[in-house]
């Protein structure tokens, strides 16, 4: 299985694949998309997927996850997050892949084993999977956090559609 998780950004937009096998998982790569900040929306936001949709092409995914957008207390800074995690979204539609969405706290807790932790804690649980790995950005470390999470995730739901099967069989 391998995973793409993406740290949705407007001027940076972190995403990290990894591959799982069995219980190991292997890095295969990590980056961050950018967008120039004085650029109209639309320019950003096209930027950013044109960037988004290349890393689908080179490593192929076949799982995508995307962390939430959590409400703060700035309208204006999570519509316009929204927008990053539309174009997160689309790209991975685009690719034909199903999408996981995590909430920030759920990917902590599955990375770090608490909810609330903050970033240099997770990138240092990341490195710890991942020992010599060079982050290209604290959110490329996110990314890779949340690839991690599905991972968890995805297996779990594996071993008990297994479970289930083998219980009717």
């Amino acid at each position: 299985m391998r995973v793409i998780g993406i740290d949705p950004g407007l001027r940076a937009m972190g995403w990290g694949v990894i591959e799982v096998q069995g219980s190991k998982l292997l890095h295969l790569g990590n980056g961050t998309c950018k967008s120039i900040g004085s650029a109209p929306l639309a320019a950003r936001l096209h930027d950013l997927h044109r960037q988004l949709t290349l890393v689908f092409e080179r490593f192929r995914p076949d799982h995508a996850a995307v962390e939430q957008t959590f409400v703060n207390k700035d309208a204006v800074g999570t519509l316009k997050l929204g927008q990053a995690r539309g174009i997160a979204l689309l790209a991975s539609a685009q690719a034909g892949l199903e999408v996981g969405e995590y909430a920030p706290n759920a990917v902590k807790k599955a990375v770090v084993g608490v909810g609330h932790a903050d970033k240099k804690q997770i990138a240092h649980m990341v490195g710890i999977h991942f020992p010599g790995v060079a982050f290209d950005s604290p959110d490329a470390a996110d990314a890779l956090a949340i690839a991690i999470c599905h991972s968890h995730h995805a297996q779990s739901a594996g071993r008990l559609a297994a479970a289930l099967a083998k219980a009717g069989a």
